[in-house]
């Protein structure tokens, strides 16, 4: 058994694509039109592992969805997080392109962490692994 898709809710499909494309720097897997309302089953994957595990950028159709991802954003819970090789570059490169960090890389243990904003909703970690 394996994880081939994950997921993280968007409340913006479009603006999530562009941010988790020219941002984070994923690319484009599928983008397939579902249900009448706009929707699409549109994922992203790692540059590096394009057959890897998919991220689903799931729509908020589910009214409790919007509850719960308030929930998470407010508590100060990442809904994903992201392994990077340099966690104090990357957070170089998005603060040059606007993106809004509530923490700085920060060591903890093993790991070196850092939260940002996705535009849609949630808060991200970054993780480097010492």
């Amino acid at each position: 058994m394996r994880i081939s898709v994950t997921s993280v809710m968007v409340n913006d499909q479009s603006r999530a694509l562009k941010f988790y494309t020219e941002v984070l720097g994923f690319v484009l897997k599928v983008d397939v039109p579902v249900g009448a309302g706009g929707e699409r089953w549109l994922t992203v994957v790692s540059p590096d592992a394009q057959e890897g595990t998919q991220l689903l950028l799931e729509p908020m159709g589910f009214a409790p969805s919007r509850v719960y991802q308030k929930a998470l954003f407010d508590a100060g819970i990442p809904a994903a997080s992201f392994a990077v090789d340099d966690c104090q570059a990357e957070y170089e490169r998005m603060e040059k392109l606007g993106v809004v960090f509530k923490s700085k890389p920060t060591a903890m243990g093993p790991v070196t962490v850092a939260v940002l904003e996705d535009t849609c909703g949630n808060l991200l970690q970054i993780a480097q692994m010492m």
